[in-house]
């Protein structure tokens, strides 16, 4: 999403939601991405449910959280600037204090700003990581990604091995 602009933010958040909104209820959606605010910000609350954007409110749920396991939760931040973990000693404190403030809300333990968010009762976050992977030191975006792996019931099958195909 926009990088600047909060305004922006809100609005593509707004437009995105209801596509996915329009989308039949019992098709699971997984909507990921660099959304470049953190998930207290408004557009975060809308997505996940906690505020009203123009009279309407997301129903998204962060795979982050919910995931069963979670790898790198030191990394807190999702937005390193092609520095990866180095950071300067005033941009550490800060960092401490607010995720000192913020463990009070389960929901907020983490400053990411890259998502993995997902609707549908058949998907369930199994595991989720921030990959800081890098070759001697060079990252290959200013963001480190996050990947996140769901579990299916049983009931899901892949059209490939129906029988219909010939397998």
């Amino acid at each position: 999403m926009d990088e600047f602009s909060p305004r922006a933010r809100r609005r593509g958040a707004l437009l995105t939601w209801q596509h996915i909104a329009s989308l039949p209820p019992s098709l699971s959606v997984v909507y990921c991405g660099g959304f470049n605010t953190q998930k207290e910000s408004t557009t975060g609350r809308f997505l996940l449910g906690r505020s009203r954007e123009h009279g309407v409110v997301g129903d998204m749920r962060d795979a982050w959280p919910n995931a069963r396991v979670r790898k790198n939760v030191s990394l807190i931040r999702t937005y390193h600037g092609f520095k990866g973990t180095k950071q300067g000693p005033v941009e550490f404190l800060k960092l401490i204090f607010r995720a000192l403030c913020l463990c009070w809300d389960r929901q907020t333990q983490d400053l990411h700003v890259d998502w993995i968010l997902f609707r549908g009762r058949s998907l369930i976050p199994v595991s989720c990581e921030v990959v800081n992977d890098n070759i001697d030191g060079f990252y290959p975006s200013s963001h480190y990604p996050v990947f996140a792996e769901f579990m299916l019931p049983r009931s899901v099958r892949l059209i490939e091995a129906s029988p219909e195909n010939g397998n």
